[in-house]
């Protein structure tokens, strides 16, 4: 079972909803529907626009719902690869260092100038005290795990029920620390089967996607959590940073501290 990559999701997810509350600006939503549009365009160009036979284009669609994405603007982005409007064509990479405090953090990006990103990446990670390092130097942390998010409010089964009916499924196992959501974690391959399951029992996703979950992490202090949290701030701001992933723990003391602020 996955108890201890259970709470490691707790630290950065954690602050990754305090800042979505506090962040209801146009700019912060603009930004969240421009990396959905590109998500969406990439799964699309590499699938094709149909969501039932696409499943990462089907993934990309829910995390777009997920941030209020209107359904014309979804279209809009499958139809601008599907119609051939769009001569962008964006490559999917992965860059990993270290940052403040030995954290060891994995940034997904997707760019049309991979010399201009890298650049960018290892300047914010320098910029902060950290260093970006070579392609593997802290992958071997994490492993790559499908994660199926469920608001908690919206699922009135319980938490004995969705155990039941993910395991029936196929699912590694449940986490349930987080207030909001319950997470169900899969092998990367079984992701679209216990979706399909869990569908089928009338349960419904706020996100589908396949994450990277660290297999230990590093507790921060107030310091070191407000110089790591800035960091990952900084990259996932990056236009071309779509999500960020990262080893840092921070206990809830710290983490009260961190939303006073």
């Amino acid at each position: 079972m996955y108890d201890t990559e259970v709470k490691l999701m707790s630290g950065h997810s954690k602050w990754a909803n305090i800042k979505h509350k506090k962040e209801k600006t146009d700019a912060a939503r603009g930004a969240a529907f421009t990396k959905a549009a590109k998500e969406i365009m990439v799964a699309a160009r590499q699938g094709g626009g149909d969501p039932n036979s696409n499943f990462k284009l089907r993934m990309a669609i829910t995390a777009a719902k997920a941030v209020n994405m209107p359904n014309d603007s979804i279209n809009k982005a499958i139809k601008r690869v599907v119609g051939g409007d769009d001569e962008v064509i964006y490559e999917e990479i992965a860059y990993e260092g270290y940052g403040p405090s030995g954290t060891a953090i994995i940034v997904e990006c997707m760019t049309e100038n991979r010399n201009r990103t890298a650049a960018d990446i290892r300047y914010l990670f320098s910029r902060s005290g950290g260093n970006m390092g070579e392609l593997g130097s802290v992958a071997w942390m994490f492993d790559k795990r499908g994660v199926i998010s469920i608001d908690k409010q919206s699922f009135k089964g319980g938490e004995e029920r969705l155990m039941e009916l993910a395991l029936d499924a196929g699912a590694i196992d449940i986490a349930t620390d987080d207030p909001e959501v319950f997470e169900v974690i899969t092998e990367p391959t079984e992701l679209d089967i216990v979706r399909k399951a869990l569908e089928a029992h009338g349960v419904e996703f706020s996100e589908v996607r396949v994450k990277m979950l660290p297999k230990t992490v590093v507790s921060l202090d107030l310091e070191g959590a407000q110089k790591a949290l800035r960091l990952i701030d900084n990259l996932e701001e990056h236009d071309d940073v779509q999500r960020v992933f990262s080893n840092l723990d921070i206990p809830d003391d710290v983490m009260q501290q961190l939303e006073e602020m």
